[in-house]
């Protein structure tokens, strides 16, 4: 993640801008002239909203950011163009419409809490005259080395169904990558995109369909991405992740922290994926990293952003969070085997003592993940490894191998078993693939009947807990 830090894309921002103006007070008292808190006001604060915000998000991630837009002549408009210059936003596809009102939306916070929100903006249609200029202008920095664009929409009449056709239109007759954050029910506008990301909600109501399940959120996103011809479609779901619906569908999923406000989320799961994408990210380490970014602002209250340096220390919280609820009792094990199975994951199973963890056994369960989507490994206790190996073994507890073993990247899931085989969970998993080390070449592998698939792995030539053990006990005896 640290060269993400270093990249600078050149991204175009085409969508909605409006000022984002807070009133922060305190209230400890009722008004005698009607049953309303007092706020006494204590300060008060504007950032850049709406595309805004997703401008906001870029330049937090060290982007190169131009930005099309229409505003009005008036004050908040031309305060607007103050707030992106200062940021250093290119405004040369930022068009003046005349009697139009620069939307502008004021919230009033007392005690952490958004009391009420007053706005004032123009909703209709941006003029023809407005779409042709702003289209001439979103043509000529397309040519001038644009590498991402990205279509915010938040439904104040600068992405008309013309405008935004030619817009994905003309990106694509230039390999550009389009990405929207889309607005409302119909979804036809944008058509053609290289991928839309509507939440739970939008994507119910642009589809039809109600998401209330893995099948009808799998329907849901499929029909987006067929219907819209799209490269993906990748809906949001708040602290459970994201889908992301190409081929198949994947989850992606993450762990919020305490959340305060979701306002501007998904400004920053947009900026996040296209700013990833543009620096020549996967799609999948780009939604990873969304996640994260995402879980950094719902934490902060009013549009916010999130550093390179805040998503690097929270994904180093989360790894150290999850590592233990990588760890699960054989019930709780079997949910989860459920709900990954209802998701499509391909299954992978192994088993061992894991004594003394070294480089023979990370090369074994990196390429035993690589057999699939999720790798479940089985750890003997400690009784059954003093009954396969001997008084003195193992040298670690169960807790301080479950532990570590849990956090490797390529292990997904750790469960202890007791018995002398681990038959009986490879009976309640029923992975896709079972796999076992080199050294069962034509022998009988335990549970090779419950699985369709046997992968044997060799280990690394010299590596193992048993001469290491030996290395320490003749380095002990030279002493």
């Amino acid at each position: 993640m640290h060269s993400y830090a270093a990249c600078t894309p050149r991204i175009l921002v085409v969508g909605d801008l409006m000022i984002d103006h807070y009133l922060w007070g305190k209230t400890e008292r009722i008004s005698p002239e009607a049953p309303v808190p007092v706020i006494d006001v204590e300060r008060e604060s504007e950032v850049l909203g709406g595309a805004g915000n997703v401008v906001n998000n870029l330049v937090s991630l060290g982007a190169r950011v131009e930005v099309a837009s229409v505003i009005g002549p008036d004050g908040n408009g031309k305060r607007l163009r103050s707030m992106l210059e200062d940021r250093g936003v290119g405004t040369q596809a930022l068009i003046v419409e005349a009697g139009r009102n620069t939307t502008r939306k004021s919230r009033v916070i007392a005690s952490h809490q958004q009391v009420v929100r007053f706005d004032r903006e123009t909703r209709k249609a941006i003029e023809p005259e407005s779409e042709v200029r702003l289209l001439q202008r979103i043509e000529r920095l397309l040519e001038e080395g644009i590498e991402t664009v990205l279509i915010s929409d938040y439904g104040k009449g600068v992405l008309t169904q013309a405008l935004t056709q030619e817009v994905i239109n003309a990106a694509k007759r230039r390999g550009i990558r389009v990405m929207v954050d889309p607005k409302g029910r119909d979804y036809g506008k944008y058509r053609g995109a290289t991928a839309i990301t509507p939440n739970r909600k939008e994507a119910s109501e642009a589809t039809g369909i109600a998401i209330v399940d893995r099948e009808s959120l799998k329907k849901a996103g499929f029909r987006l991405k067929e219907e819209l011809g799209l490269e993906r479609a990748i809906i949001t779901l708040s602290e459970e992740g994201m889908a992301i619906f190409g081929e198949e569908m994947r989850i992606i999923p993450t762990v919020a922290r305490e959340v305060y406000d979701v306002t501007g989320a998904g400004d920053t799961v947009i900026a996040t994926l296209g700013f990833v994408r543009a620096c020549g990210g996967s799609i999948d380490e780009a939604a990873r990293i969304a996640n994260a970014a995402a879980a950094v602002v719902v934490g902060k209250l009013g549009s916010a952003t999130a550093s390179w340096e805040e998503i690097i220390a929270y994904e180093a919280s989360l790894h150290e969070a999850t590592t233990g609820m990588r760890i699960q009792s054989r019930q709780t094990l079997a949910e989860t085997v459920r709900r990954l199975k209802e998701e499509g994951r391909r299954i992978v199973f192994t088993n061992g003592c894991f004594d003394i963890l070294h480089l023979g056994h990370v090369r074994y369960l990196e390429k035993a993940k690589s057999f699939g989507d999720v790798l479940i490994v089985g750890l003997n206790s400690d009784s059954s490894v003093r009954k396969l190996k001997g008084p003195e073994r193992p040298v670690n507890t169960q807790e301080d191998r479950a532990y570590i073993l849990a956090a490797l990247e390529s292990v997904d899931y750790v469960t202890i078993f007791e018995e002398e085989t681990p038959y009986e969970l490879i009976r309640m998993i029923e992975p896709d693939v079972l796999v076992k080390g080199g050294d069962y070449e034509g022998k009988d592998v335990v549970g090779s009947d419950i699985t369709g698939e046997v992968r044997l792995v060799e280990f690394v030539e010299g590596r193992s807990t048993t001469s290491l053990i030996e290395k320490m006990r003749k380095a002990k005896r030279d002493e």
